[in-house]
């Protein structure tokens, strides 16, 4: 994990039809949803829409969702998240930090049913949620790693 940074941090729960993105705000601090992104049939247009946001926001650190299992081995579609990240990455010029997403959809639903989000709506939200979970707990990691830094 890098060292906070100056500039925005993008987040990303990466999955076959959607991505969902979550954006810092200025100070790094605060996570909030940003937008859901519908894959296309052509990477490239994922990838030109993801690094359009990127530069919009003056994002300076990128975080991806890394989809394990349970018991921390790589599934299947953490092979195409890593395919996915790799192109990401070149056509940026960022380097992506990968965070373990695991059960971060299953968060974002049990959110999404408590704050009482009718099913049609909670499939519209439920990545870009996912995703704001993702980047919270990597603000969170990256805070608390400067805060123990500091106190050396």
């Amino acid at each position: 994990m890098t060292d906070a940074s100056p500039g925005r941090v993008l987040a990303l729960d990466v999955g076959d039809r959607r991505i969902g993105v979550a954006l810092s705000d200025a100070t790094g601090v605060i996570a909030q949803p940003l937008t859901t992104l519908h894959r296309g049939k052509r990477p490239e247009a994922d990838l030109d829409a993801l690094a359009a946001l990127i530069g919009e926001h003056g994002v300076t650190t990128l975080v991806v969702g890394w989809p394990l299992r349970l018991d921390g081995r790589p599934t299947p579609q953490t092979r195409k998240v890593e395919r996915f990240t790799a192109a990401l990455e070149q056509r940026t010029g960022l380097v992506a930090e990968r965070w373990d997403e695991r059960l971060s959809t299953v968060a974002a639903e049990r959110a999404l049913l408590e704050g009482n989000v009718r099913r049609a709506q909670r499939k519209q939200v439920v990545d870009k949620v996912a995703a704001t979970l993702i980047l919270q707990g990597f603000l969170d990691a990256r805070a608390w790693r400067a805060r123990r830094a500091d106190d050396d």
